[in-house]
């Protein structure tokens, strides 16, 4: 059972730290909820700053997958919702940084980025949504 990245040939190139293709042999696919910059209390983490709400979001998605005795790469696919686009820079920043430690690499799971209105409270800037192969 395992899940690989791929880029088919004919396509474009990805513009980021993204493959075109996540496909998951064995398993079975699990949906996980998008995840917020919640603090272990319940408040928002990081108010007003993109970096720690990135940082807080993948904690959690790493902790839910840990609870399901996965890790992030058993990601198929991701969705990430930003209400600013503003701060694009900052996550393909911070992605170049942290996925080459959090991913067995080289290449990443797939993911659509989508500016929004506002997410759930309007402290909050980021949520990851995830398409994972569980056992």
């Amino acid at each position: 059972m395992s899940v690989e990245y791929i880029n088919p040939p004919g396509g474009c190139p990805a513009q980021g730290l993204y493959s075109h293709v996540g496909r998951a042999e064995g398993g079975t696919l699990l949906f996980v909820a998008g995840q917020l910059a919640v603090a272990a209390d319940g408040s928002v983490a990081g108010e007003g700053d993109f970096e720690t709400q990135f940082h807080q979001v993948f904690s959690n998605l790493r902790d839910v997958l840990k609870g399901m005795d996965l890790t992030l790469n058993d990601v198929v696919k991701f969705t990430t919702f930003m209400v600013h686009s503003q701060d694009i820079a900052t996550f393909m920043k911070l992605r170049a940084e942290f996925f080459p430690q959090w991913f067995k690499g080289p290449l990443f799971p797939p993911n659509t980025l989508l500016v929004v209105n506002r997410l759930v409270k309007e402290s909050f800037l980021f949520e990851v949504e995830a398409i994972v192969r569980g056992h």
